[in-house]
């Protein structure tokens, strides 16, 4: 009788081990859900930004691309969304806002903007995350 407690005492351990290793799981895939859903309303920002301006390539490129001298439009929005990012200055990485333009065709000759942009985070696994979106203005 002694052995069959033991054994269902072992039965129950391993059952609350797997539990609690479960929960952990669940609160680090909350916590990824919810960085990726900042990065996807910073680059919902970023680009609602882009679109009230004049949309022209000039415009885009000189105000909101990245690099080693960002513009005026990307370092207000930077400024405003690298704090909801996991991390310190040091973890969370710059992200990249590349603009190309595109040759109008078809019925109107309008050149159009294709914008990416990539954010990018280290989360506390130390894993690197990237959020890539891309939109044409026009």
């Amino acid at each position: 009788m002694l052995l069959e407690v033991l054994v269902a005492i072992l039965i129950f351990a391993v059952g609350v081990v797997g539990l609690l290793g479960l929960q952990t799981a669940s609160i680090r895939q909350a916590a990824a859900a919810e960085y990726r859903s900042t990065a996807q309303l910073a680059a919902n920002d970023l680009i609602s930004r882009m679109w009230i301006t004049d949309r022209t390539y000039a415009t885009l490129s000189t105000s909101f691309a990245g690099g080693a001298t960002p513009g005026a439009g990307y370092a207000a929005w930077w400024a405003a969304w690298s704090k909801f990012l996991p991390g310190t200055s040091s973890t969370v990485l710059t992200p990249t806002v590349t603009v190309t333009s595109v040759p109008g065709g078809g019925a109107t000759s309008t050149p159009s903007s294709l914008v990416a942009i990539t954010i990018q985070w280290k989360a506390s696994d130390a894993t690197t995350h990237n959020y890539n979106v891309e939109a044409a203005l026009k």
